[in-house]
């Protein structure tokens, strides 16, 4: 068998709940692992999203937990572009069926933060949550 538990560690991101509102990100420490993937969680949408009533993603990344930057394309793998303050997923239209959207940060920097910005009126909370797995730890076995 193949062992996976021992050379990755997860960790809540934007813990399970349904929001109508933006969440506080905390920071991720990066420290030990040379890889990290995000995964964006959302149920079906609380309202019919739009250009005014959104949700929108944004990944940022620091080298000392004090000053942010948003991620660009070169930071991020698995999607094809990423929108200004480093939009990685945006709601701005219907979404009945729950999906999960992953994020591979190949960036350089040691902290990350993801903040679920919501846009407009929302009456009606939206089911999320977000993960990170961080991978090729570079001290095995991970505890």
């Amino acid at each position: 068998m193949r062992d996976i538990i021992s050379n990755i560690a997860v960790a809540s991101v934007i813990a399970p709940a349904a929001y109508d509102a933006d969440n506080t990100p905390a920071a991720i420490d990066l420290k030990g692992f040379d890889s990290a993937m995000f995964a964006i969680h959302v149920g079906a949408g609380g309202i019919t999203f739009s250009g005014t009533n959104k949700i929108e993603f944004k990944l940022t990344h620091s080298d000392d937990d004090v000053t942010y930057s948003a991620v660009t394309i070169d930071d991020v793998q698995g999607i094809d572009s990423v929108g200004a303050g480093g939009i990685v997923k945006a709601l701005t239209a219907e979404h009945a069926t729950p999906s999960v959207t992953r994020v591979g940060y190949v960036g350089n920097k040691r902290y990350t933060k993801l903040l679920a910005d919501f846009s407009g009126t929302h009456g009606t909370a939206t089911p999320l949550s977000a993960t990170v797995i961080k991978g090729h730890a570079r001290t095995r076995p991970v505890a």
